[in-house]
């Protein structure tokens, strides 16, 4: 999960086996019986290459777009699977995907942006380090997050570079997707544990506000980077700080709301009265959005592997190591259903266009679920 930058390539990869391995590791807690609260069902399923980098699934219009590993990017209505279009880079992807709808753009492995409009390729241009958070595409913009926590913005159409914004830090960094969102007229950066907002136009920093103050006696521990995607309602944007805190910024005001201690690696997910995220132990946690107050704790799914959250109506979304899909009720934590998928080892946080929930797994299966 780290990475560091300038280090020989089997330091970087001894580090991001220590983050994320431990011999001791707990078995998973055995899935109690338990009575369905609702119902749903699988509407579809399809596939792309394996997904061996943190992709997170960009939805725009009713419309999902992932890519694989192999360099494969799929556009796909999601109320029925279809394919609007399909396209490839020609080599491994190592971040991916942006895209406002019409301009998609992923990161190679060979440190490549590379835009499509409506999936034909339009352009590739380098970047000096190595990517693993998807692009944003927003106001005909490509802008792009290096691990040395580097900003590069390129015009969408024609790959022009606009600007760069440089932020010197630690040399340990996370190799986990990051924070890259538009709020009205501003880009909203996740630059180490702190949260930053830069004129899009210019490139200039307009504020920055720190999410977590990690302490710790070395590198892998005082690593505090956030994790996207956040968890939007309205002006304020919430956020879990790698394995140190989860908190609410207002992005009107670049002012805190609340942060709270707690350990946890994935993304969070939330609605207009909570947030919610599991912890390093999958311990499950809503916090009250306005005051970061405990609302309830979940401790049936401990050591399952969970992925990030999300929120599906009045319901809580996991899905787990072993290829199980939890809801839980939002309002109270209780198990509400559990759906098998045959998978194992989902990516990142389900994503959701509409009334439909996706699924990603490493193996590259995409499993879409919606509620009655």
């Amino acid at each position: 999960m780290t990475q560091r930058h300038g280090a020989a390539p089997w330091l970087a990869l001894l580090l991001a086996g220590l983050a994320a391995c431990s011999a001791d590791k707990p078995k998973p807690t055995p899935l109690e019986n338990y009575a369905p609260k609702i119902s749903a069902s699988q509407v579809w399923q399809a596939r792309v290459g394996s997904v061996g980098f943190p992709m997170v699934v960009a939805v725009r219009d009713g419309t999902f777009f992932v890519a694989g590993g192999d360099g494969e990017l799929q556009a796909l209505r999601a109320d029925t699977g279809a394919v609007v279009w399909r396209a490839s880079v020609g080599g491994a992807i190592a971040a991916g995907v942006g895209s406002d709808g019409r301009y998609t753009s992923v990161v190679t492995r060979g440190n490549e942006v590379v835009t499509f409009d409506s999936g034909r390729e339009l352009w590739r241009k380098r970047v000096p380090s190595a990517v693993v958070t998807p692009p944003l595409v927003a106001g005909e913009r490509v802008f792009v997050m290096g691990v040395d926590r580097a900003v590069h913005a390129f015009d969408a159409i024609d790959g022009r570079r606009l600007w760069d914004l440089a932020k010197p830090g630690d040399a340990l960094t996370l190799a986990q997707a990051g924070v890259l969102a538009a709020f009205r007229n501003t880009l909203l950066v996740g630059q180490g544990q702190r949260l930053t907002a830069v004129d899009p136009l210019r490139g200039t920093v307009q504020w920055e506000v720190p999410i977590a103050s990690p302490r710790g006696t070395n590198e892998v521990e005082r690593l505090a980077d956030l994790v996207g995607p956040m968890a939007r309602s309205g002006e304020r944007f919430c956020v879990r700080a790698f394995q140190s805190a989860v908190g609410c910024a207002d992005a009107s005001r670049g002012s805190v709301l609340w942060s709270r201690t707690v350990g946890g690696v994935q993304a969070v997910a939330g609605d207009a009265d909570l947030v919610f995220g599991a912890d390093a132990s999958d311990r499950i946690t809503a916090w009250r959005a306005s005051s970061g107050d405990v609302v309830w704790t979940n401790e049936k799914l401990l050591y399952r592997g969970l992925g990030g959250a999300q929120v599906l109506g009045k319901s809580l979304v996991f899905g787990d190591a072993e290829g199980f899909v939890h809801f839980l009720s939002a309002a109270t934590g209780e198990q509400q259903l559990r759906l098998a998928t045959g998978g194992k080892g989902f990516v990142g946080a389900p994503a959701v266009a509409g009334d439909t929930l996706l699924l990603t797994n490493k193996e590259g299966g995409l499993f879409a679920f919606r509620l009655p």
